[in-house]
């Protein structure tokens, strides 16, 4: 288990709240596992900054990974073995945190996202292996 809470910057509460509102996407955990994936896509390692946990939003961390929490432990871990972190308690809570918080501001920043087609069509786009094959 990465953490045991999460409990989200006010900043990306109200990204979220955003988020909700053009997505239609009314669970916290479901628009929070997408920002996380989106900024795990990212060739870059976050921006290390201290995060405040000023907002109400609060969820345990099975509320987050759901079922699939082995999963999310295990690509936090790659991820941070790739970026060439150490994998301990610490430094993985951090980085899980770095990048929750940077796909939340990355999602909620692009204009393009105005409907969870928009949401869809942005990660189908990121991930198309087709593309540029023409």
């Amino acid at each position: 288990m990465i953490v045991k809470q999460i409990k989200l910057p006010n900043q990306s509460k109200d990204k979220l709240s955003r988020l909700k509102g053009r997505t239609g996407i009314q669970n916290w955990n479901i628009l929070c596992r997408w920002a996380l994936c989106y900024s795990l896509s990212e060739n870059t390692i976050p921006t290390d900054f201290e995060l405040p946990a000023d907002s109400n939003v609060e969820m345990s961390w099975h509320t987050f990974a759901g079922e699939y929490h082995e999963i999310y432990d295990a690509i936090i871990k790659a991820r941070c073995i790739c970026d060439g972190l150490p994998t301990d308690e610490e430094t993985l809570s951090k980085y899980f945190k770095l990048h929750l918080n940077r796909g939340i501001a990355y999602l909620a920043g692009t204009n393009v996202i105005k409907s969870i087609d928009d949401l869809l069509d942005l990660v189908l786009e990121k991930v198309n292996p087709c593309e540029g094959d023409e």
